[in-house]
């Protein structure tokens, strides 16, 4: 069967850089279910992707729909026939239903009843006659940001201007709103011009003779290619940030890459503030030498071609240059003020207008850092260290500095920090406790800063909680979630002990007795457990943590993460082994009944049994009750297992709900005080033995 290529452009006004990868991949995935649900076989899908364009071609594409045969079941025939043979309404509704009459019914027999069936050869439709649904797939798509235009109520990322449907040769028409598809194809919007394409497959090389390179990968090569000749013919190492090499591939359409400079005296400012300058303000490549030492230089990428670039060069070094100025202002007119006046400016700067001021989030966290720093045996060096941080640590959000680049919050507290005279050690913590600011962002490295991070995150989670504005569904406007996996992550990094009721309540309790949220109680942060064990499931996620190791240790009430963690690896490292299956399927049996023990503190009285099996069992427990709190969970997991043969001799003789019930209630003690002793594995029973 022959085959063909199909081309689908759609072109819009120029989209936003972030959005264009995402959009065409969304697309494609669109594109191919259409051709699947349609019965349209193909053999591959490219690819072609600019801020104007969005491009699919697809190649290998079947002539036609493959045939499709159905059979469809309809009543039975004691319903589809009356008592005289003539067909009821029933069997008429049916196959009218599926296109025929009751002449093109079917009697079968289905576990010796008969019923009616209807067989429906489909005959596939040429692919001419299936593609203009393609409009649909476009106007299905969905993008974070949406507009509309003219007078119609229709939204999409950016007007639409032209659309390209070419099946080899032929036009596939279809129309949205006032746009026809064609074969006519825009250039480059300054150097190139409208194009008539012959067939679909001449799409690429067509419109690379109007200055625009659609494929994006080959525009990443080039914008490569380019930058990298500029660094080998000046000695420069030109740092290529990932994200801000997709944003500007994805900017341009035809990149031309070249370098500027700004004067050496600009250099004696923070490095961070020329690198913010230059990469996140103005899309440029920052330049160093081969120590990493920051050189006067950018590199930045044009749409267009080398024609008048000096021009555009001194355009740009021009817009930087007046940035950097301001920079150089903000700089000196910031260290004019001491850090103890940023902080009482912070008395009128709200966090939220629910919970209160950023000054008094403040001297929250600074008492919730005290309490984690004593929990997590900081020395006396450390937590004087903390306690300077925590009371300064927001202090450059009313810099002039964080006011026009807000990027640098954190950076610059560490920078003025130091030149204020602040130890290092407060100083780093100060940029430190932002951190985590992605899922799986860098951690703070520093200990100080590690427990005011956290310490932060719990005092935001806390009060929103509190405040009633808690995450649900897909929102979450404050990052609650985030935070919370930013404390995971942290304290798993740390193998810091962290249970979460009792942290909670010791918190709740320091707001209450400095009258600093008085209004906060615990019986107001509802589902607060539920969401930090979500986070550590996503933890666990990331680790490729078999799913029912996962439900098992994270079922206990009381959310230690390091305990979870710690219960996981270990259940993780014996599930392989020979006994794993039976020690869990003893200890689930004696779950499984201490669940009838309603005491919260079982005793077991050693006169009341009678057979030797409960002694050995009750010495066995007792010698690791003694143990449990010295050992790991290895070695914890090791003594249970050790337990197993004591275990099965001991439901061998004894009937454990005995009629007696003060033997009754004694056994089940006992299985309760072995409940207890494997809680730390969480609920055994959601673990999946062979």
């Amino acid at each position: 069967m022959a085959t063909h290529n199909y081309l689908l452009e759609i072109g819009l006004e120029d989209m936003p850089a972030h959005v264009v990868v995402p959009s065409i991949k969304q697309l494609h995935e669109r594109m191919a279910a259409f051709l699947e649900d349609n019965r349209l076989a193909f053999k591959d899908i490219q690819e072609y992707a600019t801020p104007r364009r969005l491009a699919l071609l697809v190649s290998g594409l079947a002539d036609k729909q493959t045939d499709e045969s159905t059979e469809n079941r309809g009543p039975a025939m004691k319903i589809a026939q009356d008592a005289d043979g003539n067909w009821t309404k029933a069997a008429q509704g049916f196959a009218r239903g599926q296109g025929g009459t009751v002449d093109d019914l079917e009697v079968r027999d289905v576990k010796g009843e008969p019923y009616v069936f209807y067989h429906k050869n489909i005959v596939g439709q040429p692919a001419a006659a299936v593609l203009p649904g393609v409009a649909d797939v476009i106007k299905a798509m969905t993008f974070p940001t949406r507009m509309h235009w003219g007078n119609y109520d229709f939204e999409y990322i950016r007007p639409l201007h032209w659309f390209v449907s070419l099946l080899d040769d032929q036009v596939i028409p279809f129309q949205i709103l006032d746009v026809k598809a064609g074969r006519t194809t825009q250039g480059h919007r300054f150097l190139g011009h409208a194009v008539e394409l012959k067939t679909a497959t001449d799409y690429e090389t067509a419109l690379a003779d109007q200055f625009v390179i659609a494929d994006e990968a080959k525009r990443g090569d080039a914008i490569k290619a380019q930058v990298t000749k500029i660094a080998e013919d000046h000695g420069w190492r030109i740092v290529m940030n990932r994200d801000l090499f997709e944003e500007v591939t994805n900017l341009v359409e035809y990149p031309t890459a070249f370098a500027g400079s700004f004067d050496k005296k600009y250099l004696d400012l923070p490095d961070a503030v020329l690198i913010t300058s230059m990469r996140d303000n103005q899309r440029y490549f920052y330049v160093t030498d081969h120590d990493d030492t920051l050189l006067p230089y950018f590199v930045a990428v044009r749409n267009g071609n080398s024609d008048y670039l000096e021009n555009v060069i001194k355009g740009n070094e021009k817009v930087l240059v007046a940035r950097l100025e301001d920079a150089v202002f903000f700089y000196q007119e910031d260290q004019q003020h001491t850090i103890a006046e940023y902080v009482e400016k912070l008395k009128t700067v709200m966090f939220h207008d629910k919970i209160g001021s950023m000054y008094e989030k403040m001297q929250r966290v600074a008492g919730i850092a005290h309490y984690l720093g004593k929990r997590f045996d900081l020395t006396d060096d450390e937590l004087a260290d903390l306690d300077r941080a925590a009371h300064i640590y927001k202090f450059d959000l009313v810099t002039s500095m964080v006011g026009e680049f807000p990027e640098l919050q954190g950076t610059m507290g560490e920078i003025y920090a130091k030149l204020a005279g602040e130890k290092p050690a407060v100083a780093q913590a100060i940029r430190e406790h932002y951190m985590p600011t992605s899922a799986e962002g860098k951690l703070p490295e520093s200990t100080v800063g590690s427990v005011l991070a956290i310490a932060d995150k719990m005092d935001t989670i806390l009060t929103f909680f509190g405040a009633g504005m808690v995450p649900s569904g897909s929102n979450d406007p404050y990052a609650l979630r985030r935070q919370a996996y930013g404390i995971i992550r942290i304290l798993q990094a740390h193998r810091w002990h962290f249970p979460l009721l009792r942290v909670q309540a010791a918190i709740v309790s320091q707001f209450q007795e400095n009258n600093q949220v008085p209004h906060l109680h615990l019986d107001q942060i509802k589902g607060l457990n539920d969401f930090f064990v979500d986070r550590v499931k996503q933890f666990f996620n990331t680790k490729d943590t078999r799913h029912d190791i996962v439900d098992a240790v994270t079922a206990n009430q009381d959310v230690d993460p390091e305990d979870m963690f710690g219960a996981a690896q270990v259940l993780a490292q014996q599930a392989d082994k020979e006994s794993f299956k039976p020690t869990i399927e003893a200890l689930t049996r004696v779950l499984h009944l201490a669940k009838k023990s309603q005491d919260k503190e079982p005793v077991v009285d050693p006169s009341l049994f009678q057979n030797p099996s409960e002694q050995k069992l009750y010495d066995a427990v007792e010698k690791l009750r003694a143990d449990a709190p010295h050992l790991t969970l290895t070695a914890l997991y090791d003594r249970l297992q050790d337990l197993r043969p004591i275990i099965d001799d001991y439901f061998e003789e004894n009937m454990v709900m005995d009629k007696d019930p003060k033997i009754r209630a004694n056994r089940l003690h006992q299985l309760a005080q072995i409940r207890d002793t494997a809680k730390f594995f969480g609920n055994l029973d959601d673990l999946l033995v062979k």
